[in-house]
């Protein structure tokens, strides 16, 4: 099938490593090291001029943007359950992933990335402090629908959802929040977590689930 995903550890590119992992096809996972200012590179320029990871090669198409890699992967891999196959349960499963992607992820950058929205050293401390309220709130409607998971937020398979509310209930941790204050949520992304698939996907990008550290 040729498929090769370009990810980052701890980055959103989770989402699709772990639905490749729980699909359990064959593909090439190629790490993309921010730290190192790898996405930077000319190579990985060539591949995706916005410098953003994940990035999904499939037998010679670089595809970007997750949504756009969930669908793809979605429609190649139908046995795996990433979002649900149609009817109302396949809309409401694109809302919330829509959702996902264009509010509470973009309100994360605003915690941790503010020089991407001013140079001001006054501004960025306040932007950041104003999105990591503003990404409690949010975390608080992902609990709501994890509280209703049954025993998973699509129904019956993990999918899609499952990782992006790992990913981004873990992101909280680096905005001064406690999973453990998000008891449905918290309990979801621990189940999920410890499917085998996904403990491999895990173990690739050396993730810690819990990166909350309590003020001295």
């Amino acid at each position: 099938m040729g498929l090769k995903l370009h990810f980052a550890p701890g980055a959103c590119s989770f989402v699709p490593h772990a639905m490749l992992e729980l699909a359990g096809v064959d593909f090439e996972p190629s790490m993309v090291k921010l730290h190192k200012g790898e996405q930077r590179s000319p190579e990985y320029l060539a591949l995706n001029p916005r410098g953003q990871v994940p990035v999904l090669e499939d037998d010679g198409q670089v595809i970007t943007q997750i949504v756009a890699i969930l669908l793809h992967l979605d429609a190649r891999l139908p046995q795996a359950g990433i979002l649900p196959a149609s009817g109302l349960a396949r809309t409401r499963a694109l809302q919330t992933l829509a959702w996902m992607n264009n509010t509470v992820h973009p309100t994360f950058t605003h915690v941790f990335m503010p020089e991407k929205f001013t140079d001001d050293e006054a501004a960025k401390a306040a932007i950041r402090a104003f999105a990591a309220t503003t990404y409690r709130g949010l975390l608080g409607e992902i609990e709501a629908l994890a509280a209703q998971a049954s025993p998973w937020m699509m129904g019956e398979k993990p999918g899609a959802l499952d990782a992006y509310a790992l990913t981004l209930l873990r992101w909280g941790g680096y905005a001064g929040i406690d999973p453990a204050g998000f008891p449905a949520t918290w309990g979801l992304v621990q189940r999920f977590a410890a499917l085998p698939a996904v403990a491999r996907a895990i173990e690739r990008e050396r993730l810690q689930l819990n990166v909350y550290q309590p003020k001295a």
